[in-house]
């Protein structure tokens, strides 16, 4: 489980009776999405042919763009994750980073699905000897890519949802 049981105020939008702003809402997609596609390349490499994964991190930015309607990105994310069913390892984390992503315009919360998978993903593509500094790596990258808007937001998430997202957020 990714998702919190009680939804946190802050990644609920302001018109659903939450306090996240629209275009906070939006950089959050934006992240995510970069999180996902950082590891794309390792669920490519096992599958060059499927663009599921790779139109799901699209769909995420069209949709901060208004380029296409929340269920769009949605579904999008939904396919991105069927992409994984039958994989493991490396190419699975990452094909479910970019379905997390796509689904961010639907549930802010999935911002941080989206990190850890990729995380997870990074993890899985090392050496055995080296998974827990390649995962140290990427989640310092992604904190490297956070906006300052929702940088905190972001980082108080983490340390509020480690223990449901596998504890792979550097604390």
């Amino acid at each position: 489980m990714i998702l919190p049981e009680v939804r946190d105020p802050r990644f609920v939008t302001i018109r659903r009776g939450g306090v996240l702003t629209d275009a906070d809402h939006q950089l959050l997609a934006l992240w995510a999405a970069s999180c996902a596609e950082h590891v794309l390349h390792l669920f490519e490499s096992a599958r060059p042919d499927d663009p599921r994964p790779r139109h799901a991190i699209e769909h995420a930015r069209a949709w901060v763009r208004g380029d296409v309607p929340m269920m769009t990105s949605r579904a999008a994310g939904g396919h991105a994750m069927g992409a994984a069913r039958d994989l493991r390892g490396a190419p699975r984390f990452a094909a479910y980073a970019a379905g997390q992503a796509a689904c961010v315009a639907h549930v802010a919360a999935h911002e941080l699905g989206a990190a850890a998978y990729a995380i997870k993903a990074a993890r899985a593509a090392a050496a055995v000897d080296e998974s827990g500094s390649a995962g140290r790596a990427e989640c310092a990258w992604q904190h490297e890519q956070l906006p300052p808007a929702i940088r905190e937001l972001v980082l108080d998430d983490e340390r509020l949802r480690n223990d449901i997202c596998w504890s792979v957020f550097v604390t």
